[in-house]
């Protein structure tokens, strides 16, 4: 493969890698959110569900920043087109997201019923909103997004808010959030005790079957979807724009890379077995390995989602021969260059202090803690 092919593919990998990233570990701290006025019925309970995940949300913001960032340098006409055309979801993403560090901050700061409530409120919202706007751009993706460009590759966005809002792209925003669910609760598992763990426990098997019934049902819509292929372009690793090529939408064209590649059917596999295997998990109390099975089962369900849309980015469905793939949309062999570089340098130190922080911080959170300790949420 020419180089500057390779490169692309790498960077199309590695988006994927963060975009897994984010899920797992910004989706395990979104998930306590969503749960918290479930596991947590009292204030102390709550306190001890969001102290679980106290020394690790700030740190696992970075996914966040890397994955904008790649998107940005790597395949900046993606990054230009999608951040202006979802200009109305990139606001409501963001203002949710700002809730959350508010939430933790402020709620401890006044010890009064109707100030907590309203912050626990807020925490739920942060949860849930982002990971039902993750998934839902997944499965728009899917169906494709209403713009075009015109000879300047100015982009328009012809559709609407309410659009993006529909039938497939909620069920895809569920299954995020009954994964980011499933996450939160083994999280809380790890970290509490009593009440609070054997009710994170019953979400954990009801959020894990949700989900799998949930991706089985998306992957039949799928099968019958219009899909895209490309009938002509430039090829791989040949600098060239979206309105050089030829795209065509066929029906059950998303499972073209599947049966050319039996190899790829794993991937829904890993899916489905993480999630069945983590509510096991889950179920028999180990809730370390069903932290990793759900892990897993992230990889699985975007792997499978980046195997099927491959090489396709961002389809247009108002002009299909004005998608953008992984070789019209990518930045020049010597930035991918220059930042795969970094990115062998900083991603590994990122693991290694995430992981160096929850071993420091592992153990279990009681209630004397929170209540003792002035510096707890």
């Amino acid at each position: 493969m020419e180089l500057y092919a390779a490169m692309q593919v790498i960077w199309w990998l590695l988006l994927g890698v963060l975009l897994i990233g984010l899920a797992v570990m910004v989706g395990m701290d979104m998930g306590v959110g969503t749960i918290l006025r479930y596991v947590g019925r009292s204030d102390v309970e709550r306190r001890v569900a969001l102290n679980v995940i106290g020394p690790h949300w700030e740190g696992n913001q970075v996914w966040f920043v890397l994955g904008g960032g790649a998107v940005f340098a790597a395949f900046p006409l993606i990054y230009a087109t999608a951040f202006s055309g979802f200009y109305v979801v990139m606001l409501l993403l963001l203002w949710s997201m700002i809730m959350r560090p508010l939430g933790f901050e402020y709620r401890s700061k006044l010890d009064a019923p109707a100030w907590r409530n309203l912050w626990d409120w807020a925490l739920f919202v942060s949860g849930f909103v982002p990971m039902l706007v993750f998934g839902a751009a997944f499965g728009n993706l899917f169906q494709g997004v209403p713009f075009h460009f015109d000879w300047t590759l100015t982009s328009f966005y012809t559709g609407s808010f309410l659009w993006l809002l529909n039938p497939f792209a909620i069920l895809c925003g569920l299954l995020a959030v009954s994964m980011s669910v499933f996450m939160g609760s083994v999280t809380v598992m790890n970290g509490a005790e009593g009440t609070i763990y054997d009710r994170a426990r019953t979400l954990a098997i009801g959020s894990a079957v949700v989900a799998a019934v949930l991706f089985a049902i998306g992957g039949f819509w799928v099968s019958g979807m219009q899909g895209y292929t490309i009938a002509h372009a430039p090829g791989a690793g040949v600098a060239q724009t979206p309105l050089q090529q030829g795209v065509e939408r066929v029906a059950g064209a998303w499972l073209d890379n599947f049966h050319a590649d039996g190899r790829l059917w794993l991937l829904p596999a890993l899916g489905f077995a993480g999630l069945l295997l983590g509510m096991l998990s889950a179920s028999l109390r180990r809730s370390h390995l069903a932290w990793w099975l759900g892990a897993l089962a992230w990889i699985g369900v975007i792997g499978t989602a980046g195997a099927a849309l491959f090489p396709f980015l961002l389809p247009s469905s108002s002009e299909p021969s004005q998608s953008l793939t992984v070789w019209n949309s990518s930045s020049s062999r010597l930035t991918l260059t220059w930042m795969l570089g970094f990115t062998l340098v900083f991603v590994p130190l990122v693991v290694w202090y995430t992981s160096w922080a929850f071993y420091v911080m592992r153990g279990k959170v009681t209630a004397d803690d929170v209540v003792n300790d002035e510096h707890s949420y």
